[in-house]
Order: structure tokens, then sequence, then C-alpha cells
């Protein structure tokens, strides 16, 4: 968007200033995210192979049920199955998918381990979450029982999903973070701006594949991109001597997976105070269908 648009004016600031064109039209950034709405009748079972969250996953024969050693949240250190978070059937997803982002066939699974629920900004919290893509037949799928040691309070119940595309801007954090050179003070013009393209609505709860994350925290591509490569941040110290590269390397982060609280009438799932938990992927792994090196953040108010 130029300042010509808005009366002479930079519609991120409100001045003259036209450094928002640096990184070109806002509207050049738009993404398509993949909305998730979850069906919250009670027994609102899905078909054998369909998109859900939570319940039994329908997985292929030989898998290896994933488990993460790590310290609980009461300091009791022990190897811990993974909980199911859901199962996206990429032919029912990708339809949706105005990018064409996603796979266009396969499973993707998605587990997190509850006991520890880590926040991300820890490179020993790798093994905390994973994703696995199944891009075989998916006649052979089978519902599998979660294991036997994982304690029911950390089990999802079962919820039918639907789908919807959205178009989406980034929060201002995450502008910052991809277009260098902006002020946080400049947040209500760029709210602003950005209304213009894409009407504000009540955010309310939003679980989605793809577009940009809606933050509750801070942007979280650079963390990503630190943490995973073996930066701790969990303070200020992990962010004191970010290089260039490093900066230009986070830009290559996409959001795969968002997955918010979950709240109905028979069952309560809060990440921290009513967060949301954060699946990121590098652009290259995406477009290889690698998914071994997914980054996970926990944000909460």
């Amino acid at each position: 968007m130029t300042s010509g648009g808005m009366n002479g004016q930079d519609p991120y600031n409100g001045s003259t200033d036209t450094r928002a064109d640096d990184c070109g039209k806002l509207q050049t950034m738009q993404k398509s995210s993949v909305r998730i709405e979850y069906d919250v009748r009670e027994n609102a079972e899905a078909p054998a192979g369909a998109s859900k969250i939570g319940g039994k996953p329908d997985l292929p024969p030989g898998f290896e049920w994933f488990y993460d050693q790590g310290k609980s949240l009461d300091g009791i250190s022990e190897n811990r199955p993974l909980s199911f978070l859901a199962q996206i059937n990429c032919e029912e997803a990708s339809r949706y998918d105005q990018e064409s982002l996603l796979p266009s066939k396969g499973m993707l699974y998605f587990f997190y381990e509850f006991a520890t629920m880590t926040w991300g900004f820890d490179p020993k919290d790798k093994g905390s979450a994973r994703v696995y893509y199944f891009q075989g037949d998916p006649s052979t799928l089978r519902r599998t029982d979660v294991p036997s040691d994982l304690p029911e309070e950390y089990q999802i119940p079962e919820m039918a999903v639907s789908f919807s595309s959205a178009a989406e801007l980034p929060d201002f954090d995450e502008f910052i973070e991809l277009c260098e050179g902006f002020r946080y003070q400049q947040r209500d013009g760029y709210d602003q701006a950005k209304s213009q393209i894409i009407p504000a609505s009540g955010e309310g709860a939003i679980s989605k594949l793809l577009g940009y994350a809606n933050l509750i925290q801070n942007g979280m591509l650079l963390e990503c991109e630190l943490a995973s490569s073996g930066v701790y941040v969990g303070g200020p110290e992990g962010f004191a001597n970010v290089s260039a590269r490093q900066r230009e390397e986070s830009k290559k982060w996409q959001l795969l997976f968002q997955l918010d609280s979950i709240q109905t009438e028979r069952y309560e799932l809060h990440w921290g105070d009513g967060g949301r938990i954060y699946f990121y992927i590098r652009m290259d792994d995406l477009k290889a269908l690698n998914f071994e090196d997914c980054w996970l953040i926990l944000q909460c108010y």
C-alpha cells in the first residue's frame, strides 16, 4: 500500500514517512489459511481416515508411537508418550489451500507432550512435539489405541472437523520480523492499514493450517530459527548476538498448524492460561514434504 492511497499519508504511522514501501505493498503479503472448526456435539466422531481432532488416530501398520524424556511441571523427569492432537486428511484440507502449500494427498498427524507442556524456547524441547506425514495407501490405515501409559487426562476426545479458507495478513509483531525498520509505536497505524485490506473481526478461538499466526505475545519466526539451531532463547541473552544471516533465515519459517485452547460443554484443554500452540516449518522442508524438523511454540495470556 503506497502513501498516496490515504491522502499522502503513510498508513503505517500517520505521517509522510514512506518506509513501509521498503517491503512492497502490504497486499502482496497476504496469505491464505485453512481454518478448522470442530464439532462440539457429544459423540461427534469422524469416519475412518477423515480429518479430526483427538480420539484414536488412524495410523499405518508398524507406526511407533512418539515418546519424549522430559521434566514435567511438577519436576518429575521420565519418558512419556506424546498425546495425539489431530490428524489432517490432506486431500480434504488441500481443497481450501489457496496457495497449494499442503500435500495434495496423505495424512498429517500432530503430537505434543502434555506433562511437560514445553514452550519452545529451549533447544531441548524438540522431542516434545512431533509431526508425522504418511503418503502411502490410505486403505492400510487402522484405528489405533493410544499407549496404555498415556493418562486419560492427556487424551483429547474425538471431534470431527470442517474446513474453510481465509485471507490473512501478519500481526504487527510478525510484520516487523519480516520487514525491518519499523518501530513499535507504529502498531496502531499498521493495524488501521491492515483492516482496510482485510476487515478486522472478533478473533475468538482460531485453529488452522498455514497463513499467519494469531499472536498472543511476540513474533515467533526468529525464536524458531534460534531455538531449532541450538540457541536457548528463554531470556534476552538469547537474542543478544543475532546475525544478519539468522534474521534472514528466520523469514523462511511458515506456520503449519495452530491449535487454540479447546472449550466445549464436555471438555476443556488450556495451553497455559488459555493460550495456543503453534507448529512451524521451514518453507523448503514443507515443499520437500519433510516434517521431521518442525518447531513448536506455546504462547498464553
